[in-house]
């Protein structure tokens, strides 16, 4: 009679693991939630969107993601589900490719709200899935898998240059939505890993009590998201503004390129240094970024700016995510997600009254909220607990 030992399941290779999160991120993010930013100008000139419906359209896209993150909460089997995430790669790819085939604004209203939904289950799935899969090999695979997302804003963004100096916003449409289909190709076999019963039990005993640092670390992040989010909705608006031309277009682009190596770099250097004490630089380095078109003019400046917030922005979520897996705290993916779709809906509301002086204000604002993310991700390197071990999922 053969045993019945249990089989052992086959593991993958970590660089498949982070091709295939990268890919999800590149499609999710990159271009289910980032290639509205290159798109918007195009809908203006040629299918007669409104600056109002316009705005409309992005506030739909953070609500779905708000809704998203907080079903991953809510629900926490969702996170665990390759069937979720696949339903979600499916509905991004046909939200992409449905906004050119109508011109009513409550149809596209409604495709950005799934949109957004989608993509923020794509990134807490993927996210969690990746963190389980990467626990026992070097960090830095992480932040590779992370760089997916400059990669999708890169590959998107230059997508929208080509198209648009030959063709129509309904083609930008299309091609972005052909690459989601991609990308979606390639990350298809990602799976999370299941639960396994007396999992959450293993390790817990004689632990000190982390709340006060998640709590900073969850208000740091929230802020985050309201001041990223003003730079990363007016920033390319606002050089457009100041230097005449295609520097706009060609900002994002450099925005995306630099996040691509950025996560990999910020988790290199949390080999040597503290991840909270990591935090704190990338916010103080974003939020002198997002400032700098704001007090100068110019085609440098600009650049300049561009590089520092696409070399920040995704760095910043690298480290906040892995600080809440560090910690240990029941689906900190999704919570942190959350609060940061809070912020992401309050920073346009707050930045609106600025816009009639032009962006350069809105600009100011968002980096000053930053800074006070600064002050909260300081509170966090307050007596950290650094020895709690190595970096868990806590999906």
């Amino acid at each position: 009679m053969q045993s019945s030992a249990p089989t052992r399941p086959r593991t993958r290779s970590p660089w498949t693991i982070v091709a295939q999160a990268a890919a999800a991120l590149a499609a999710g993010q990159g271009i289910g939630r980032f290639v509205y930013t290159p798109i918007l100008p195009l809908m203006h000139a040629q299918a007669g969107l409104s600056k109002a419906l316009g705005a409309n359209l992005a506030t739909a896209n953070f609500v779905g993601y708000l809704a998203g993150a907080l079903a991953g909460i809510a629900v926490p089997a969702v996170v665990r589900s390759a069937a979720v995430l696949r339903g979600c790669f499916i509905v991004l790819v046909a939200t992409l490719a449905l906004m050119p085939v109508t011109l009513d604004g409550s149809l596209w209203f409604l495709l950005r709200l799934a949109a957004g939904a989608a993509s923020a289950l794509i990134f807490v799935i993927a996210v969690s899935a990746m963190l389980s899969g990467l626990r026992e090999h070097a960090h830095h695979l992480v932040g590779w898998a992370f760089g997916g997302v400059g990669a999708g804003i890169a590959l998107s963004g230059l997508l929208v240059v080509a198209v648009q100096t030959a063709s129509t916003w309904q083609a930008a449409w299309w091609t972005c939505a052909a690459l989601a289909a991609l990308l979606t190709a390639m990350a298809w076999p990602l799976a999370p890993e299941q639960e396994h019963p007396g999992a959450k039990a293993a390790g817990q005993t004689e632990r000190p009590r982390i709340h006060r640092w998640f709590l900073a670390l969850l208000a740091s992040y929230t802020f985050e998201g309201i001041g990223y989010i003003i730079a990363g909705t007016f920033m390319v608006a606002a050089i457009q503004q100041g230097v005449p031309g295609r520097l706009g277009s060609g900002a994002w682009i450099v925005v995306g390129l630099a996040a691509l190596p950025s996560c990999a770099l910020w988790t290199r250097l949390a080999g040597r240094w503290s991840r909270p004490a990591l935090l704190l630089t990338s916010l103080t380095i974003q939020a002198a970024g997002i400032a700098l078109p704001a007090l100068l003019g110019g085609a440098t400046p600009a650049l300049v700016s561009a590089l520092l917030f696409g070399a920040t922005f995704m760095g910043v979520s690298t480290i906040a995510l892995s600080i809440g897996a560090y910690l240990q705290v029941p689906r900190a993916v999704a919570l942190l997600t959350a609060g940061y779709s809070v912020g992401q809906i309050l920073g346009p509301l707050l930045a609106a009254p600025l816009l009639s002086h032009g962006y350069h204000q809105a600009l100011l604002l968002g980096s000053a909220l930053v800074l006070v993310s600064a002050v909260a991700a300081a509170a966090v390197c307050v007596r950290f607990p650094h020895h709690l071990g190595p970096v868990t999922p806590a999906a």
